[in-house]
């Protein structure tokens, strides 16, 4: 029943974030299938893949859902954006200064800085063409979903920096794991 406090815009916002945190604890678990269930799979698990499988989920290239020539998928703290038109005013620095910072030509279409780990829990920042990946994570982290892009191919990686850079945009992995709260 929902709380008389809420709408019932509010109330399924809600109900969706939680059966997000399920899905999020299933794949945290390494059991989670949108593929058909395995032959033995629990009636909860069974229950769990379906309900992950109804979710709205914004699909992308490199989201992980498709197979992707076996690539692992990458947890990130969070992505900057920067582009010709569209720079963050936080950065006070234009496209041209940010990619000669960085080490990058400017391109057209910008470039996304992917805050991730390197080992040994090191801050890293891979700097990646992935502009269409970046804004499907983007897309599915305004919703307060956990989504973990493949590792990009090489090609599509410029070069990778120790340190993060930002201001970032923090993906909901990334604010867990960083101690920010908010939505999960």
């Amino acid at each position: 029943m929902p709380r008389p406090d809420l709408t019932e815009q509010e109330y399924l916002r809600e109900v969706e974030r939680l059966a997000n945190e399920v899905v999020a604890a299933a794949i945290g678990e390494e059991w989670l299938s949108y593929a058909p269930d395995p032959s033995d799979a629990t009636p909860l698990q069974r229950a769990v893949n379906a309900l992950a499988r109804a979710m709205r989920h914004y699909h992308f290239v490199g989201d992980g859902c498709a197979e992707e020539d076996g690539r692992p998928s990458i947890k990130l703290a969070g992505v900057v954006l920067i582009r010709p038109d569209a720079m963050p005013a936080d950065l006070g620095e234009t496209y041209e200064d940010a990619c000669s910072r960085l080490g990058v030509d400017p391109r057209p279409e910008g470039w996304a800085l992917w805050n991730t780990w390197g080992e040994g829990n090191v801050r890293v920042t891979m700097i990646v063409s992935a502009m269409d990946t970046t804004e499907g994570l983007l897309l599915n982290w305004a919703r307060g979903r956990t989504v973990y892009p493949v590792m990009p191919v090489s090609s599509q990686i410029a070069l990778i920096h120790q340190g993060w850079s930002g201001p970032m945009i923090f993906s909901p992995f990334g604010r867990s794991k960083l101690g920010l709260g908010g939505r999960s």
